[in-house]
């Protein structure tokens, strides 16, 4: 494997015909091989693939457990890897620079932020008022290079910045976390700014900019003093206020019904390999598995199911109210599947006691009756499972804006956005002890929207980001996660990953000084 950003600096000057092989270019100029739109194009898809594949397989469970919301599976927490594996939960001694998990979701990134930077830095040069479509480029690269480059911060914090500009300057370290997220942000306000009005499916406009734009104004950590929610607030009511509609709730994930008007940025996949995502290969059910086999469309291996809290209704300290379609729509509670009901039986030989959670909930969403071996369509594997995932969409960016509203002490008409998520969540028709009521108290909404958008997001990869940019990584994780509170060792520092020492090693630019505290 490529290392991220120790590679980069090795090909800095290389040709950038080393992303898509184009021997003809080999010895052009950047700034010549990039006036080609042709070729511009073809690398923006390319870049647009990369960042779904991290949607993919294991690369999206490794960013959903380890959350209040979804966990590992009890065998993966417990017997995979020598431990290892359990350590993105635990937050134990495992959890280190050297862990496979962690160093491919920062390898995974970086080739593509590097890539979109050097089409940003030769499409910056031109006049971008008399060219549509190489205004658009420029768009798309700004937010695909802001986009991930908020994901790195994120998980990582002080990251480096790859600006071609000024890459002699900058170097290859970390850079201030300001700095970090200042750049961050321009790019997010580019990409709103130049991204065009519409779009491919799969691909950004300028409503998915200005979506992760407000996010992150939202995310920024406040010792940066960026983040502003006025500014968060007006990025996404340009969503809110834009051409989406709500649909209903069972639509969102229908194979059959895609890029709904609710869909603001949705990766496409489909049931064929290199294009399916095989997620459901990764959190279906290994009990499932040993009495049906791969042609049951939920088996699977239990790499990331949800936590009690998030599967539990509230009169048993979880977050379900009775009504609420959303429960039975994003969580498996009943695996009999044409009459027959699984047991543990099989799967004993995994010695766990009562830690055995294979045929406790499970997530739902991503489950593709095409892979069924009674769909008639002969694909008989769960592993080719590709239904499209919604990255963004519309009741995301409205109950973000209702938080934005809250922050600015316009509780009410928070309150009044939160129900209109809720009104579809039971059907169109909210009974009134459904309500949020436009009174409660701002420290209350701010309580209260965390959950709800477990309610309403549950397994779409936002929780982790959510409890980081809110401050509750530490207290939400170390009550309701199980390893982690059974472990009883995650601490503050653990919502960073460690830098991996691949990178550290390799990278000129870097030393151990540079490790993120506790791992060092």
């Amino acid at each position: 494997m490529t290392l991220g950003l120790a590679a980069i600096s090795a090909v800095a000057m290389s040709s950038c015909s080393d992303f898509l092989d184009e021997g003809p270019k080999t010895s052009l100029p950047e700034d010549i091989i990039y006036s080609d739109t042709a070729y511009v194009e073809s690398n923006v898809q390319t870049l647009y693939k990369n960042w779904r594949g991290l949607f993919t397989d294991r690369y999206l469970w490794e960013q959903m457990v380890g959350t209040d919301e979804i966990q590992s599976g009890a065998y993966q927490a417990l017997k995979e890897d020598g431990g290892r594996r359990g350590s993105l939960d635990k937050y134990d001694a495992l959890l280190t620079s050297e862990l496979s998990y962690v160093v491919e979701q920062w390898e995974n990134r970086w080739p593509t932020v590097s890539e979109a930077a050097k089409i940003v830095n030769s499409l910056g040069k031109l006049n971008l008022d008399e060219d549509k479509k190489v205004a658009g480029l420029y768009g798309e690269a700004s937010f695909i290079r802001g986009g991930l480059m908020m994901e790195l911060a994120m998980l990582y914090g002080r990251i480096p910045i790859i600006d071609v500009s000024r890459q002699d300057e900058l170097g290859y370290g970390r850079q201030p976390l300001k700095d970090v997220w200042q750049f961050i942000i321009n790019d997010l306000k580019n990409a709103a700014q130049y991204c065009p009005e519409t779009n491919n499916p799969g691909r950004a406009t300028r409503y998915a900019a200005s979506m992760m734009l407000g996010y992150a104004y939202m995310a920024a950590p406040e010792e940066t003093g960026l983040r502003d929610f006025s500014l968060a607030k007006d990025a996404l009511e340009t969503v809110v206020k834009g051409p989406f509609k709500l649909v209903a709730y069972y639509d969102l994930w229908d194979y059959s019904i895609t890029n709904t008007s609710e869909s603001i940025l949705e990766w496409q996949f489909n049931n064929v390999y290199p294009d399916c995502n095989s997620v459901q290969f990764q959190i279906g059910s290994r009990a499932v598995q040993s009495y049906f086999g791969d042609g049951c469309y939920y088996s699977g291996y239990d790499h990331a199911v949800p936590s009690q809290w998030a599967y539990s209704n509230v009169e048993d300290g979880g977050i379900w109210e009775d009504g609420d379609i959303r429960k039975e729509e994003s969580i498996r509670y009943d695996f009999t599947y044409y009459g027959q009901t699984p047991t543990l039986d099989n799967i004993l030989w995994e010695e766990l006691g009562d830690d055995h959670d294979e045929l406790l909930p499970h997530i739902k969403k991503y489950e593709d009756f095409r892979t069924d071996s009674h769909s008639g369509l002969g694909i008989n594997n769960e592993w080719n499972s590709g239904k499209n995932i919604p990255f963004l969409r519309l009741a995301n960016a409205i109950l973000l804006y209702a938080e934005c509203l809250n922050e600015l002490g316009q509780t009410g008409e928070a309150v009044k956005q939160v129900n209109i998520v809720r009104k579809r969540a039971w059907e169109d028709s909210l009974p009134a002890d459904k309500a949020w009521n436009e009174g409660m108290s701002q420290d209350e909404f701010r309580k209260e929207i965390m959950t709800e958008r477990v309610r309403e997001l549950f397994g779409e990869r936002w929780r982790k980001f959510d409890l980081i940019r809110t401050g509750h990584f530490l207290d939400y994780v170390s009550e309701r996660n199980k390893w982690a509170k059974r472990s009883g060792t995650i601490q503050a520092y653990n919502v960073l990953w460690p830098i991996p020492l691949t990178e550290i090693n390799q990278n000129e630019d870097m030393t151990m000084d540079d490790q993120n505290e506790g791992y060092r």
